[in-house]
């Protein structure tokens, strides 16, 4: 074979492997789509005490694992036993006015007695002279002041009565339910709980990162002092061109190489895709449109967002940030699920040199 048929024998298979490699990479790009815009994604939390001191102890060192209930951080708790302290005096004071008011309320049924007892004389004498009257036995000045006696221990009688219902609706249904005690026992759980939180607890098993705190630091109500992770909260969000997932359903899988762990391969699930990219969010601002030039002749692709979970727990090299490289693959279709194999181990080697 001369140099001429050699040269045209390679050309050939060259232009034939890259027709083949051209419409491999477009039927990929549908079937087995592949991004290297993939990220470890985690829930941050900003914990914040619940009441203001001076930070008295630091329990933890910086990218500690902690769990569900570990004391983190530790404030001055000295004015807040005072308030306990406080609010418990309140309490007894409260059930002492309790006592009076019972004392009260039995005064009040026994005014209540004398003052029935009055009212019912008062008005069996001026029905006695009502008669009389009528017989012309008593003066008409009698039969009034008869009346008024009877008009005034009518009014007496439904004062005590009013001054009963007062009394009764401090002291509740029941001994102990008074305002004064319920509002005594609210201020006690009150600076209970204040108590309790000054010592602030870690939310869920998790790791305390980025501690910038030390003793002496003075905690406000509400203010963020630590950043911690769940353990448990970490998935992997994967970046795709949004028409290498048009077709991405409940039957795709995916397989992950992380750039921390070169050389393995992790099997993930497609849990989510995002419904929505920032660029497009719209917020009514009583502006004009704004029209977005690109004289580019070929523009970026749109990207979108696939979140993906798995049953196993994430390797504990990683962490929320972590880059790794994602294919994805549908379970009916052996000859795509062999090429994303191929892809995927491809990468993850490649991840030793880069």
């Amino acid at each position: 074979m001369t140099a001429d048929h050699k040269f045209k024998h390679w050309m050939r298979t060259l232009i034939v492997l890259f027709i083949v490699l051209f419409f491999y990479i477009i039927m990929a790009d549908r079937h087995a789509p592949i991004t290297t815009e993939g990220r470890v994604q985690g829930y941050v939390v900003q914990v914040a005490p619940e009441v203001s001191g001076k930070v008295t102890n630091v329990m933890i060192d910086n990218n500690q694992a902690v769990h569900k209930g570990d004391v983190l951080f530790k404030i001055d708790d000295r004015k807040y036993k005072i308030a306990l302290e406080q609010a418990e005096l309140s309490l007894q004071s409260a059930y002492e006015k309790e006592a009076t008011l019972y004392s009260q309320r039995e005064a009040a049924l026994a005014n209540i007695a004398r003052a029935q007892a009055t009212y019912n004389n008062a008005h069996n004498e001026y029905s006695r002279l009502q008669k009389l009257s009528q017989q012309k036995v008593i003066s008409q000045s009698n039969l009034d002041n008869a009346y008024a006696q009877n008009q005034v221990s009518r009014a007496a009688l439904k004062a005590e009565q009013q001054n009963l219902k007062v009394i009764e609706a401090q002291l509740g249904d029941k001994k102990g339910q008074s305002t004064a005690v319920r509002i005594a026992k609210n201020g006690i759980e009150k600076a209970q709980l204040d108590l309790a939180n000054t010592s602030v607890l870690a939310p869920s098993d998790g790791v305390v990162t980025n501690l910038q705190l030390e003793v002496g630091t003075m905690a406000n109500t509400n203010m963020p002092l630590l950043t911690f992770v769940p353990t448990g909260s970490m998935w992997v969000a994967a970046d795709f061109r949004e028409k290498s997932v048009a077709n991405v359903n409940n039957s795709y899988h995916a397989m992950v190489a992380f750039d921390a762990n070169p050389g393995s391969v992790y099997d993930f699930d497609l849990s989510s895709r995002d419904y929505g990219v920032a660029a497009a969010q719209q917020t009514p601002n009583g502006a004009l449109t704004k029209v977005e030039v690109n004289n580019r002749w070929v523009r970026d692709a749109q990207r979108t967002r696939v979140n993906l979970t798995s049953e196993e727990a994430l390797p504990s090299s990683l962490f929320v940030g972590s880059r790794a490289t994602i294919v994805l693959y549908p379970d009916n279709s052996p000859f795509w699920a062999l090429m994303a194999q191929l892809q995927i181990y491809l990468a993850s080697w490649f991840h030793f040199i880069y």
